[in-house]
């Protein structure tokens, strides 16, 4: 069937109103869309939000719109399944969202004073429990990547004051985090390295290392995804170099392979 084409100027609501109708006609006459179920698309919407996380990172800016787009048509497509259902629908899902802001931010929409963001976030929080909300943890979805869950955990106690006062003090817990963890593998004993107690010892010096890196506003997980994208060009420099010399990685010595990865370095 044919289409109509965006007009040369349209306003937000004019384009939002259309993906509305281009999905709703997708899923009436589609095979494959009509076939979607919430559960079905759960896992290709993580997708897409790992690819929009990508292309911010890349700075990517031509991929992030497209990656929003495709985020948007799976945030109308659940709105539209829970229509058939009688559950609710997407004015249901914007009224609702626009009520939730309204009602957090008493500082812009009525009378409350704030000193800066982190009094808003303060308040974010007490206002959660007011709603109902039995912890201030108990917003945080438990299949997040536990790098991201350890940030969101630590931030979120934050916004009802358990935090520490001085990075100094941060500091000093990781520190003592990391002598924790090296004394289980003091083997001058001759006692055998206790598995289960290194790697509980292991994740307590990583949560310590989030905590620092937050407390000085560094987002952890973002600093570790830039790291590995950094080494994944640097080895694939690599393995460049080593194939236009006609050698195999796997027969090359350390000190061969390190010369290629100082060079990319540099690059």
């Amino acid at each position: 069937m044919s289409h109509t084409p965006p007009p040369a100027r349209q306003t937000p609501a004019t384009a939002f109103e259309r993906l509305l109708l281009v999905l709703n006609t997708l899923r009436a006459e589609c095979p494959w869309d009509r076939k979607q179920t919430m559960e079905t698309l759960r896992h290709l919407t993580i997708e897409e939000m790992y690819e929009l996380g990508d292309a911010i990172l890349d700075n990517d800016l031509d991929e992030v719109k497209k990656e929003l787009g495709d985020l948007m048509m799976h945030l109308v497509f659940y709105a539209r399944i829970a229509a058939e259902q009688e559950a609710f629908d997407i004015t249901d899902v914007l009224n609702g969202v626009c009520e939730k802001l309204i009602s957090r931010h008493p500082h812009i929409y009525g009378n409350v004073n704030v000193n800066d963001e982190e009094d808003v976030k303060r308040n974010w929080e007490q206002l959660k429990l007011k709603e109902g909300n039995k912890s201030v943890l108990g917003g945080v979805p438990r299949s997040l990547p536990a790098l991201v869950k350890a940030y969101r955990i630590q931030d979120k106690v934050r916004g009802v004051g358990f935090d520490w006062e001085e990075k100094a003090q941060v500091w000093q817990k990781v520190e003592e985090e990391l002598a924790e963890f090296k004394r289980e593998f003091d083997t001058e004993a001759g006692q055998a390295i206790d598995a289960e107690r290194a790697e509980a010892e292991f994740g307590d010096l990583l949560f310590s290392l989030v905590n620092y890196a937050r407390f000085i506003g560094i987002n952890p997980e973002n600093a570790l995804e830039r790291t590995n994208k950094k080494f994944i060009k640097r080895f694939s420099h690599l393995e460049k170099r080593a194939g236009e010399t006609g050698k195999n990685l796997k027969e090359m010595t350390l000190a061969e392979m390190d010369v290629y990865w100082e060079e990319a370095k540099k690059l």
